[in-house]
């Protein structure tokens, strides 16, 4: 199963130094999920309501908020949590990928926020998200993982 539990450790070798930047990378990124969670909940909530889409039949603060909360506990579980790391990378992914239509959403409606105030700017931010899907499963581990549990079942 490409989800399975195998801790990291029981992957083939890695250099060390392909250890560290994973981890740097890993540690980088919960941070910045951590630090954009806490920005939904205070400093920089009115600027997220450019990113929920009007068809969601919510609250616009409440989306806001609770995907803050989702993204500190992400954040949080990236610095702290090792056990589940390659599992938590696939879901950090999804989790990407379940708010790119909000970032559609603000370059369809042409709404300024976060400094994205042309049609190009924010269209050049959608490029960035398959990057952090990367990011995400790069530094878990996670791609690295899938990778192995295929060769394996092909051997």
């Amino acid at each position: 199963m490409v989800l399975s539990a195998t801790p990291e450790h029981d992957l083939p070798h890695q250099p060390a130094w392909m250890r560290v930047l994973r981890t740097a990378g890993r540690l980088a990124l919960g941070f910045f999920l951590a630090f954009a969670g806490l920005g939904h909940l205070t400093f920089a909530r009115e600027a997220f309501y450019a990113q929920v889409p009007q068809w969601i039949p919510l609250d616009q603060d409440f989306v806001v908020v609770a995907s803050g909360i989702v993204e500190i506990v992400l954040g949080l579980s990236l610095l702290l949590v090792r056990k589940h790391r390659v599992l938590l990378g696939w879901v950090v992914a999804a989790f990407f990928v379940a708010v790119f239509p909000g970032n559609i959403s603000q370059l369809v409606t042409a709404t300024d926020s976060f400094g994205l105030n042309s049609d190009s700017s924010r269209a050049l931010r959608l490029v960035f998200q398959p990057v952090l899907v990367a990011w995400a499963l790069w530094g878990t581990g996670a791609w690295r993982h899938w990778r192995q549990a295929r060769r394996r079942r092909a051997a």
